[in-house]
């Protein structure tokens, strides 16, 4: 047997012991920051707020999302976005304290160890929660990692992520709203056109089962329900009387304001943005 040094390969785990329990309303926060999410963001981060019990027990209790870009080798988060929001959230509640941070997405991606190094100066061992927002094959795939350091003697190779225990308990009411909020997909909220365009097409439908509810009782194929007719009065004696062409002429006046406020609050976005921006610069990881 030959003698000599040997260089040993350790892997330590910082808790091996360690677990994590979510609240529902962190998952709607989470998936309420994504459907709002800038249009070039392909995903969302954000702070995990809540408690560490004596036995090694997280609890994730609320959440914000935090501002950040990042590209193929660097993250840059608004630091200063970050450090105001907790403040605030200190004055709420100030039991709630950083034990983590999130992501949206399948599994962890190439720059999660970039952000975990930063979470890592605010709280010791924070845990970096994903949320598969598609609901692929109609589950959420929740995953709560921890990171370990990879060792080469006295050198450190690495960071790996491994995956810990993860409890998601909620009462009968939040279960019930937590499988609509599976049943439903969207990408992103429609903009004032979209939800425009399908109001009215909503319109259109109640106006025409109108249609159809009183011509079936003209005809007599239908039996006439005295409450359903005198809502019918009411909402057609509530109507101003006035003429196709002064309602259209108040109909494209009224459309024409709401464009002049959606571009002027457009602009007021666009100056807070650069403003921000200009006050307040990200820090580089």
């Amino acid at each position: 047997m030959a003698s000599g040094s040997k260089t040993a390969l350790l892997f330590h785990p910082s808790s091996s012991n360690l677990s994590a329990r979510i609240h529902p309303v962190v998952l709607f926060n989470i998936c309420d920051s994504y459907v709002r999410r800038p249009d070039q963001a392909e995903r969302v981060i954000g702070t995990l707020l809540g408690s560490v019990s004596a036995d090694g027990i997280v609890e994730i209790k609320n959440s914000y999302a935090v501002p950040h870009n990042e590209s193929a080798d660097q993250v840059a988060l608004d630091i200063e976005y970050h450090h105001t929001m907790y403040a605030s959230h200190q004055k709420v509640n100030p039991k709630e304290v950083i034990v983590g941070w999130y992501s949206t997405g399948a599994g962890v991606s190439g720059g999660s160890q970039l952000i975990h190094d930063f979470y890592s100066k605010e709280v010791s061992n924070p845990v970096h929660l994903t949320v598969d927002t598609g609901f692929t094959n109609g589950d959420a795939s929740i995953k709560a990692y921890v990171s370990f350091n990879l060792f080469l003697g006295d050198r450190q190779l690495a960071a790996q992520f491994q995956e810990i225990p993860l409890d998601l308990r909620m009462i009968e009411a939040e279960r019930v709203g937590f499988d609509i909020l599976k049943m439903t997909t969207l990408e992103k909220l429609p903009n004032d056109l979209e939800g425009m365009e399908a109001t009215m097409k909503r319109l259109l439908a109640l106006i025409d089962d109108v249609y159809k509810y009183v011509d079936g009782v003209i005809e007599r194929r239908l039996i006439p329900d005295n409450n359903i007719g005198r809502f019918i009065s009411d909402t057609l004696s509530s109507l101003p009387k006035i003429s196709p062409t002064a309602f259209d002429k108040v109909f494209n006046d009224r459309i024409q304001d709401n464009y002049a406020l959606v571009y002027f609050a457009s602009l007021a976005k666009t100056q807070l943005s650069i403003a921000e921006k200009l006050n307040t610069a990200a820090q580089v990881l």
